[in-house]
């Protein structure tokens, strides 16, 4: 344990502790009367410490600290007064401040960012203070403005669904506990251009410089710019989904955090040039490190970018002041000077993925490359005259080639438990994707760095350099995109969890007025409508990752409304349903037609149903089609709906899409057996649906409806929601609940809504 000693990695014992006693604030809440009492004691502690020099009396110390710090930030700050100052409901406020982060702007236009305040007035009063918002405004504000507001302030979203991002819990670490949204552009004003941080402000210029040149001449190449953009500026907000999935499928996606890899090749271009200045070491490295923190803060000051440059520092102090520096008591002071300056970090992804990965690479990247060599090295005892030309290449290429694949194995090895936790997913197909597409980064950086270093002087050489850069980039995509493809090199899997013995288990997703049932059987898994091609950009796709669904068992589109089935093409190519459903009745949904178009472009032949087909899920599973009947036409796509009748041993659930009145009547007139325990439903464009005398012959006990505020008719009536109440029937609206889990077992069910948490079992009485 000589690499972990105290006298020797000092920081690593320190970093720990720091860690400890940050999770135990987070988990264990002091009140506010017990904070100023454990202060005192510490403060105890600081001075015995120096009294009596113990190593164990100095790690408590460090741990009981950021204990104190931390629980202070859960209890005391601006954004936990200003959100008590506001309370739960929507209030009318005017603020004032500064753009602190820089604005990202949605297709709909607008531009989402930070703004730190300087007064907020409420109900004509106005207050001061330094809170920070986070902001929805249809202008074009740029980092450092000061703003004049005029909005609603409500309280961040939770997640409606499993597997969506967490806004709400991702802002609140950062203290950010409310959204200002302001609808009309003329709502806001720009007081003043250039304030804000001088430093970060020199830095968001440098870097709009920096993409400029990086881009120019590469106009007709969008894809290569977003990648030169990303892996050499950091700028991933900017990279489309679409090109960013398959780094991550491959575990690439590291090249667009700006990390060790990055700030090494800039470290080494930098000392390659205080080189040929003829600069001692000592002044190198004076030079070097402030370098690398302005790079770390043009790249956005992300967790990675910022642990290398601060870990790149303090190995380049050592050379100042003539100093040894391990590697792996660097890291762990970088992470405690970031844990000094924001406790929080400790449970952002990027600072565990960042952290996590290093360490391991620190640790186990020699001795594994160590035994990969050992296992071709030539005799020891042979003398090196003796060995051949031939022989000494391959050696060469094998240390190569063990030192690459050691680091891609360790870094792998330190990141699986945090990739299968935060992203549901494993990627073996790494291990050889990061040896063909890191050597690869490697030079696209170097001739990236080139070309803005040529673009003063000589811009025609900053072109060449571009398109160079073209056909790498080019490279790294084709790559990449194969390895994605390569049967077995990445997998989604659940969260682990307790069995549930369930026979069938269906979540109904909240895509506001589309639909999107999922429902998992011993059989496999099955999808009931899509929602819209935005919902299934923005929910369904990490839905069905979160839920460790990579490839579906069945697709079923209700309907040709585009809020239903819109998503079914980037479904089909990367979900590769077995078996594919539609409805046969003929629509004018254009969106529809398009989608069988591409049916035929793929050669496949879906199924078509109606009234009296049946579907076997599982052993223990059925769906019944209860409507439209052969050769039905209706008005509306509403009203030619699919609807089905999911039977299980111990419940049956009637799926009506967003069937309306007419459906119904002629369900009831067809005299089929539509008894149900739940019920799941839409919402009717034309007419109302869940009549009384439907729910009469249903009788739920449940009742799962989509709901939203706009349009009016997408929205649950308070009257028919009243009805439904009356009659002791359970009602589960979306626009309350989020979406909705039910579990079937053999013998009962329940049902849990998403946000509020509210269980309904078939036991209930």
């Amino acid at each position: 344990m000589k690499l972990l000693s105290a006298s020797r990695q000092p920081f690593v014992g320190l970093a720990i502790a720091a860690a400890v006693g940050i999770i135990c604030a987070d988990f264990v809440a002091l009140p506010q009367l017990a904070l100023l009492p454990a202060t005192i004691l510490t403060v105890i502690g600081a001075v015995s410490l120096l009294i009596w020099s113990r190593l164990f009396l100095a790690y408590l110390l460090v741990g009981s600290g950021f204990f104190l710090i931390h629980s202070f930030q859960q209890k005391e700050s601006e954004g936990l007064w200003l959100a008590w100052r506001l309370s739960e409901r929507p209030r009318v406020v005017t603020v004032i401040g500064s753009v602190v982060s820089e604005p990202k702007i949605a297709t709909s236009g607008f531009a989402s960012f930070l703004l730190k305040l300087k007064s907020i007035e409420l109900e004509g009063r106005r207050k001061r203070t330094t809170a920070t918002v986070f902001v929805r405004w249809s202008g074009n504000p740029q980092f450092g403005d000061e703003l004049r507001l005029f909005g609603i302030a409500e309280p961040i979203e939770p997640p409606r669904n499993p597997g969506e991002f967490d806004m709400r819990s991702y802002l609140g670490r950062r203290d950010v506990r409310r959204l200002v949204f302001v609808r009309y552009p003329e709502n806001g004003v720009i007081l003043r251009h250039g304030g804000g941080n001088p430093v970060l402000r020199v830095a968001q210029k440098s870097r709009a410089w920096m993409q400029t040149t990086l881009c120019r001449g590469l106009e007709g190449a969008p894809d290569v710019q977003s990648f030169l953009s990303g892996i050499v500026l950091g700028l991933r907000h900017q990279t489309p989904e679409d090109i960013e999935e398959p780094f991550q499928q491959t575990g690439t996606l590291h090249l667009f955090a700006v990390a060790g890899l990055h700030v090494g090749i800039v470290a080494r271009l930098l000392w390659m040039l205080t080189t040929v200045a003829q600069l001692s070491r000592r002044w190198a490295a004076a030079l070097i490190i402030p370098l690398l923190l302005f790079y770390a803060a043009i790249t956005g000051l992300h967790i990675s970018s910022v642990r290398a440059a601060v870990m790149s520092s303090i190995l380049l102090g050592g050379l100042f002041f003539d100093r040894k520096v391990l590697a792996l008591n660097s890291l762990a002071a970088a992470a405690f000077f970031l844990l000094s300056w924001n406790t929080n970090e400790l449970f952002s992804t990027g600072f565990q993925l960042s952290f996590a990965v290093v360490g391991t690479i620190i640790l186990l990247a020699d001795p594994a490359s160590a035994l990969l060599r050992r296992l071709t090295a030539p005799d020891p005892f042979l003398p090196r005259s003796l060995i051949r030309t031939p022989r000494r290449i391959f050696d060469s290429f094998v240390i190569a080639l063990s030192r690459g694949a050691s680091v891609s194995l360790a870094a792998w090895i330190g990141s699986l438990a945090l990739l299968l936790w935060y992203f549901y997913l494993v990627t073996p197909i790494s291990l050889f994707a990061n040896l063909v597409v890191v050597p690869i980064a490697f030079f696209v950086l170097a001739i990236a760095l080139l070309s803005l270093a040529c673009a003063p002087l000589l811009p025609w050489c900053a072109l060449v350099f571009n398109n160079a850069n073209w056909l790498l980039a080019r490279l790294v995509l084709a790559i990449v995109h194969f390895f994605a493809q390569f049967p077995g090199g990445h997998y989604y899997f659940e969260h682990p969890h307790w069995p549930e013995r369930a026979v069938l288990k269906l979540n109904v997703l909240d895509t506001g007025a589309g639909a999107a049932v999922h429902a998992r059987t011993g059989g496999g898994d099955w999808l009931f409508d899509c929602g819209s091609e935005r919902d299934y950009e923005r929910l369904l796709r990490a839905y069905l990752h979160a839920a460790g669904v990579n490839r579906l068992r069945g697709l079923l589109l209700t309907h040709g409304d585009s809020q239903h089935i819109g998503g079914a093409a980037p479904l089909l190519s990367e979900m590769q349903p077995a078996t594919l459903m539609d409805n046969p009745s003929p629509d004018r949904s254009s969106v529809h037609r398009r989608l069988r178009a591409r049916f035929r472009e793929l050669g496949l032949a879906p199924q078509l149903l109606n009234a009296g087909d049946e579907i076997r899920l599982s052993d223990e599973v059925i769906a019944k089609i209860l409507f439209p009947p052969r050769e039905f036409s209706a008005s509306t796509a509403d009203e030619q709906s699919l609807v089905v009748h999911l039977i299980t041993s111990s419940a049956r659930i009637l799926l009506m899409s967003d069937s309306g009145e007419a459906t119904e009547r002629s369900l009831m007139s067809s005299h089929v057996d539509l008894r149900s325990d739940i019920l799941v439903k839409g919402q009717n464009h034309s007419t109302q649906s869940g009549s009384d005398v439907f729910l009469d012959a249903t009788q739920p006990r449940l009742i799962v409806a989509t709901s939203r505020d706009f349009p009016e008719y997408e929205h649950v009536s308070d009257e028919w929601a009243e009805r439904v109440r009356a009659r002791g029937i359970k009602l589960f609206r979306q626009d309350e609940t989020g979406a909705v889990e039910l579990i079937f077992r053999r013998e009962d069910w329940q049902a849990r809504a998403y946000i509020t948490g509210e269980v309904l079992r078939s036991s209930s009485r």
